[in-house]
């Protein structure tokens, strides 16, 4: 009977040392707040470096567009000065060609009054009507040449003044371009400067908590 009671007192003894156990291993197991905080400060840590690379990668890539933007806006106002020449070489060629058009309607006006004054005078088949007429075939031959030209001029004039202003409109394109990837670029930085205070402020954080276990 003894031996029974024995028994029983040690089986309980065991079964309550065990749930003592259980429950100190229980509540060694929930972080104290301070571990908490450590935790949070290192969970911050990990989202500040995340956003700091992305930050930075979003400002390198508004750099290289930045870097296009200027190569592209370079190019264009290369454009736009040689149509801008090819403008005024077209009109010094027009006025050129428009001056030899007149001069030579001068030389026509003249020929007619020519071969009639040597019509009347010489006779339709004079030697010097014939002549007359020579001329006046010569003449509107090279009017009718300048008028070519100056159609020809006008032609080139237009197309380079187009050309000319499609450059200008890519020019005033890629200034807005440039513009708004320079302030993604500027905002970018400054998102930027803010991570690096937060990681900063994190760290200090995470150094003030392990310090205070």
């Amino acid at each position: 009977m003894n031996a029974e009671l024995i028994v029983r007192r040690g089986v309980l003894a065991v079964a309550f040392a065990g749930l003592l156990a259980g429950g100190a291993s229980a509540k060694s197991q929930d972080p104290t707040p301070q571990q908490q905080d450590i935790q949070n400060d290192k969970k911050d840590i990990r989202n500040d470096k995340k956003d700091l690379a992305k930050d930075r990668a979003d400002r390198n890539a508004d750099q290289r567009d930045i870097n296009h933007d200027k190569r592209d806006l370079s190019k264009d106002r290369a454009d736009r000065n040689a149509d801008q020449k090819d403008i005024n070489h077209d009109r010094a060629d027009l006025n050129k060609d428009r001056a030899d058009r007149n001069a030579d309607q001068r030389d026509i006006n003249h020929d007619k009054n020519q071969l009639a004054r040597d019509d009347k005078k010489y006779g339709a088949n004079s030697a010097q009507a014939q002549a007359d007429r020579k001329d006046l075939h010569a003449d509107r031959v090279d009017r009718n040449k300048d008028q070519k030209d100056i159609n020809h001029d006008r032609t080139d004039l237009n197309k380079d003044r187009a050309d000319r202003n499609k450059d200008q409109r890519d020019i005033n394109h890629g200034k807005t371009d440039l513009a708004k990837d320079r302030k993604d670029r500027n905002q970018d930085q400054k998102d930027i400067n803010k991570d690096k205070k937060d990681l900063h402020k994190d760290r200090k954080d995470l150094r003030h908590d392990k310090r205070g276990r």
